[in-house]
């Protein structure tokens, strides 16, 4: 059996890539409601609701759990990786999205009074409230009970 039938089999990594997938289109698609333009850069983009990065990890995790067993090593390994994921979509990148937005308004406001700079505005979607990273979790249940 060659790799890629192999990966294709393996059903918490299937879970997984599939919640991505689901929760990147169903930001796309809210972005899309909310600001009545299409983004695509949304399929592939962070932060937003539902965190894919949460309904990733937490899908896999879930996955782990039912196939190896709650109290598996490989269970532990994913639950340890999802902690660290989810808390560093809340905490660091959540911050630094917050940084982006008081920076953006800096550029602005100086682009108003005359002075030019030419940097970009940085990404202000990089992290998650903690109500996008619920979502996130909600959607890896369902797509793990809809995939067990």
């Amino acid at each position: 059996m060659n790799f890629f039938t192999q990966l294709g089999q393996n059903e918490p990594l299937m879970c997984a890539a599939l919640s991505w997938l689901i929760a990147q289109i169903i930001k796309t698609v809210l972005h899309l409601l909310v600001e009545k333009k299409l983004d695509a850069r949304r399929l592939v983009g962070m932060g937003g609701m539902p965190s894919s990065h949460t309904a990733f990890v937490f899908s896999l995790c879930l996955m782990m759990g039912l196939q190896e067993g709650f109290s598996s090593p490989a269970f532990a390994v994913s639950f340890a990786l999802a902690a660290v994921v989810i808390y560093d979509a809340m905490g660091v990148r959540r911050e630094t999205g917050k940084q982006g937005a008081v920076i953006n308004r800096i550029v602005r406001s100086v682009l108003i009074e005359g002075k030019h700079i030419t940097e970009e505005n940085l990404k202000e979607l990089v992290g998650h409230t903690p109500l996008e990273v619920l979502g996130g979790i909600i959607l890896a249940i369902i797509m793990v009970i809809v995939m067990a």
